[in-house]
């Protein structure tokens, strides 16, 4: 079993794409992901470098209060979760998944929407794990 992100909209503020969870070629998941802008990797204000491999692992987070999946081995940065999130601007580095790309308050910029329901199904998928290999293309 394995993440895929696939990367597919670069904007000013935001970088935008599809998340897989696949087993042996089939999808378990689908969902919509958000993440800051590509700003050269620099810590709580980029996305998460493409085109590499990373580990990640199930953990408990303090400031979320609940598990959720880390990412590990991201050159020069910690702390990059996946974690429920509408807005681009609620992300420091992180990645937020929903259903669909809509812009929900106005700012011209597409949210991802559903997001509490969209993370639930997210750790369902994966209940039982705690380790997992995510690939950013």
């Amino acid at each position: 079993m394995k993440i895929e992100i696939f990367t597919y909209e670069f904007e000013d503020k935001q970088t935008l794409g599809e998340c897989f969870i696949t087993k042996d070629g089939v999808d378990l998941f689908k969902a919509k992901s958000l993440e800051r802008a590509d700003n050269d990797n620099k810590k709580s204000v980029s996305c998460v470098p493409r085109g590499k491999t990373y580990k990640c692992v199930l953990e408990y987070s303090p400031r979320f209060d609940t598990m959720l999946w880390e990412l590990k081995d991201v050159p020069n940065r910690s702390e990059c979760k996946f974690h429920s999130a509408n807005f681009w601007r609620q992300l420091n580095g992180c990645i937020a998944l929903g259903d669909e790309l809509v812009d929900i308050d106005g700012d011209g910029y597409r949210d991802v929407t559903n997001s509490k329901n969209t993370m639930k199904r997210f750790h369902k998928v994966l209940e039982g794990l705690t380790e997992i290999e995510l690939i950013i293309h």
